[in-house]
């Protein structure tokens, strides 16, 4: 009878011990993924994103970035400006007022929508997010057109796996937003 008690006694140990390592683990898994979260936050903070991909309205200090509508890109509501300048043919660039749409002579871009909405990176797998920041392709697909400037894709193509996929984590967490940015116009 002794050895019963023993054994249930160690059994019941065992359960204990291996079920506060099971709570600790998915306590750790999720951490972690707050942890990635907040580091691709942070990423997307120092790398200047919004710079371009957060439309902005003027405030008291100057630009301010329309909460409810950052990371989507140019806002599809806004009239496309109809910008004819010589200097752009000579290799100038202007910009929209808050940055969300440049002219060159790569003809107008416009800034994206990084939102998780279908009409922004919502679809996108992860491998096509971090295909798009590191070849420099449109949607992250191999046969797209490339990324065209402003965007600094020369700046994230040797970006560490690990920082691409925190940003690419971070973008899903945020709010999504309906905005179909419009598609790149040609020069003339």
């Amino acid at each position: 009878m002794m050895n019963l008690k023993k054994l249930l006694f160690i059994l019941g140990i065992g359960y204990l011990s291996f079920s506060c390592n099971l709570k600790n683990k998915k306590d750790s898994t999720t951490l972690n993924v707050a942890d990635k979260i907040a580091h691709g936050a942070y990423l997307v903070t120092i790398m200047g994103c919004n710079d371009c991909h957060s439309p902005k309205q003027a405030g008291a200090n100057g630009p301010e970035i329309i909460k409810d509508r950052m990371l989507s890109g140019f806002p599809s509501d806004r009239p496309i400006a109809p910008i004819q300048n010589p200097l752009t043919s000579e290799g100038f660039a202007m910009f929209y007022p808050d940055l969300t749409a440049a002219i060159g002579p790569w003809g107008t871009s416009f800034a994206g929508n990084l939102t998780p909405d279908e009409s922004g990176i919502g679809n996108w797998s992860e491998d096509q997010f971090i295909y798009a920041m590191t070849k420099g392709k449109l949607k992250g697909l191999e046969n797209g057109r490339p990324i065209l400037p402003p965007m600094p894709v020369e700046n994230y193509i040797n970006m560490k796996k690990e920082d691409l996929q925190a940003i690419f984590s971070y973008l899903q967490s945020i709010p999504p937003v309906f905005n179909v940015v419009p598609s790149h116009i040609p020069p003339g």
